[in-house]
This record gives C-alpha cells, structure tokens and sequence, in this order.
C-alpha cells in the first residue's frame, strides 16, 4: 500500500466525460526498480439540477407562465457562462426547443444551448383567478388535443 498524497490537476476547458488525463511519473514505481509509471484520471461530471450534457450542447428545460408563452416574452436564461436574455416568440407551445449558439460546452467549436420551454399553469387559488380561468374557457376556441394544422 503507497501513501496518499494531493496533486493539483489542470482540467482543460471542454473536456468530456469518459476522456482521460494522462500524469506522466505519477502512478506506481516500477517493480525491481523500474520507473514509475503513469496516473490515468478519466473525466465523470457530477449531475446538475439543471443542466444536462447531449455531446457538447447543453440541454435545459425552462418553464415559462401561460401568458409568456402565448404573448411572448424576454426571459432569462442561466447558461455555463452566467445569464442571458432570451426571447420567446409569441404563440410558442411548450416543447419548443429554442438554440443559443455556442453557448454549450467549451471547446475548439463551442456547442450550443438547447432550451425546451415548459409552459406550468398556475393553480386557481382563489375565486378571482378561478373566474379568471372560466373567462379564458368560454373566450378561446381551443382544444388542446387537436392540432391546428390537422382536421378537428
């Protein structure tokens, strides 16, 4: 058994999981006095609340109100590199995948951000807002589960 000891690391910027870093000199000395071979680290990430890794874009599922997504909006956004404004465009369902180019993994070509929105309804906690709603039910002509473009 070795003893332990710390090393500081330099990880490369953009570096993807399953990739492996190299320490030349670093690992076991060598048998009958061979030289010391090699430390190999290989590169996991830890999950995240909010971000997920597809190659080098970044996935992120953004909720939005009824009202952005029907009226549009500016919203911000957290990216790797801090927050940006994004625009939503008026009419937009959830599920709509929105790209802010490169700003996904780093890397020689940066990937990008790929953001889902995710329309959440607030609940009718009061009989304002419950009136609210019924008022929105008689006003629309809308069915849900019947797409615009098909026959209904």
């Amino acid at each position: 058994v070795h003893g332990e000891r710390t090393l500081e690391v330099k990880i490369p910027a953009g570096i993807l999981p399953g990739q492996q870093i190299r320490l030349a000199g670093q690992g076991y000395p060598g048998m009958h006095g061979g030289p010391t071979g090699d430390l190999i680290l290989e590169i996991t990430l830890r999950d995240d609340a909010r971000f997920r890794l597809d190659g080098r874009n970044v996935l992120l599922t953004l909720p939005v109100a009824p009202w952005e997504a029907a009226l549009g909006a500016t919203v911000k956004v957290p990216t790797l590199a801090g927050e940006v404004e994004l625009r939503i465009p008026e009419g937009s369902d959830g599920g709509r995948k929105m790209r802010l180019r490169g700003r996904g993994w780093p890397g020689k070509a940066p990937g990008d951000q790929i953001v889902t929105l995710e329309v959440r309804v607030p609940p009718a906690a009061n009989a304002e807002q419950r009136a609210l709603y019924e008022r929105m039910a008689e006003s629309f002509d809308f069915d849900p589960r019947v797409r615009p473009d098909t026959p209904g």
